[in-house]
């Protein structure tokens, strides 16, 4: 008889640069924040299910995310000292508690502290993903697969959950963020180590070009709260143009699967052409789409900008995190990206519930737009240099 100990030990986990392991790398960047993916759901499920105003739906999700924006500056300053794998578990496991508490929360209040600590759980797990992913070969690529899970999912999200408010309560949308979170911890297991990249001339705090590393961050920015002003809004904005329900939310689900499209360019393309180009022009179509929006009455101009917007938002935010990853190897650069995108995701939601007042949707439109035309102006130089740098 032959001994256990003598067997050889099976190795389950998937190659550290696999696809298959960009993938579960992408579950484990969105858990913490996938709500934001389906935040006009959630904006209107709290209007509709709760009652709430169009102000206080906004300020609650834009808590959610303010606190994610804590969580993941707090991951910059810890990412080099943490067990990855084991901070993951915990934090998953304290999201999962906090979303079903979440379900039996009926003010506005109550649900603005909750949702801010569920944000700073959930930051510094994205944060801890953002970390990893650029400690892959390729983090663009990395990146282009988040967008992908996170466009693909949140499209089904924003479809079907709206529906689910009447019937369900807003316990449906809470539940959905619970089953996310379980199947990423069922994938966690399945991950690489990993390991910090030893220190060296390239990856020093000294070494980090910091003028052109805050020109990234600044467009990262103001990109992602240009967008999700707007988009947390988007189904208010449709319905005053006098477009129903049974077409709106199956117009949004299909726009974020078209967002997908944005998301496979970036694994396709990466920076085989430089990061200028296809960074400028995706951030420029999708202020020249957000701008259309004026004209929403018209079905088809709704349908359009929105899988426009979709696909353009994917590319363009997959280039400006990766910008952001590209200036060192040890994550503390990706997760301040992440920072930095969290902060625009959550002040583009505070501004809209500030000025917003009943239906003032034509001045959001055209605080995003101009928001995206300087967005484009900033990321111009970072990108160059670093192209230069290849």
């Amino acid at each position: 008889m032959h001994s256990s100990e003598s067997l050889p030990a099976r190795d389950y986990r998937v190659g550290e640069n696999s696809e298959l392991a960009r993938v579960f790398l992408a579950f484990l960047a969105t858990a913490g924040l996938f709500y934001v993916n389906i935040m006009p759901a959630l904006v209107d499920g709290l209007i509709q299910g709760l009652g709430f105003s169009n102000r206080d739906a906004g300020l609650v999700n834009s808590a959610n995310v303010y606190g994610a924006a804590i969580g993941a500056f707090v991951i910059v300053l810890a990412v080099k000292k943490l067990n990855w794998r084991r901070s993951a578990y915990a934090l998953l496991g304290v999201l999962i508690c906090i979303d079903l508490v979440s379900m039996f929360l009926a003010s506005p209040q109550s649900l603005m502290a909750v949702r801010f600590i569920h944000g700073v759980v959930g930051g510094m797990l994205v944060g801890i993903g953002f970390a990893v992913m650029a400690r892959t070969a390729q983090p663009d690529r990395a990146f282009g697969y988040l967008l992908l899970v996170q466009f693909g999912l949140g499209g089904l999200g924003v479809m079907y959950l709206p529906g689910l408010v009447p019937q369900f309560g807003i316990a449906a949308l809470y539940l959905s963020l619970v089953a996310f979170s379980l199947v990423t911890l069922l994938m966690l297991p399945f991950l690489a180590e990993y390991p910090l990249a030893k220190p060296s001339t390239h990856t020093t705090s000294a070494s980090i070009r910091w003028p052109m590393l805050s020109l990234a961050l600044l467009a990262t920015f103001l990109f992602q709260a240009a967008n999700m002003g707007l988009y947390a809004y988007i189904i208010g904005l449709g319905k005053q143009a006098g477009l129903d329900m049974a077409f709106i939310s199956p117009t949004l689900g299909i726009a974020a699967w078209i967002g997908i499209l944005g998301s496979v360019g970036v694994i396709l393309l990466s920076t085989r052409i430089g990061r200028v180009v296809p960074l400028v022009v995706s951030i420029l179509l999708t202020a020249v789409a957000t701008y259309v929006l004026h004209y929403a009455q018209s079905p088809w101009i709704f349908a359009v900008t929105n899988c426009l917007v979709g696909a353009s938002w994917a590319f363009a935010i997959s280039y400006l995190l990766g910008l952001n990853a590209a200036f060192d190897r040890t994550g503390q650069t990706a997760a301040l990206g992440g920072f930095a995108s969290k902060m625009g995701l959550a002040s583009g939601p505070a501004v809209a519930a500030l000025v917003i007042n009943e239906n003032n949707y034509a001045l959001l439109v055209n605080l995003a737009t101009v928001a995206l035309v300087v967005c484009a102006a900033v990321a111009f130089l970072p990108a160059r240099v670093l192209d230069h740098k290849q």
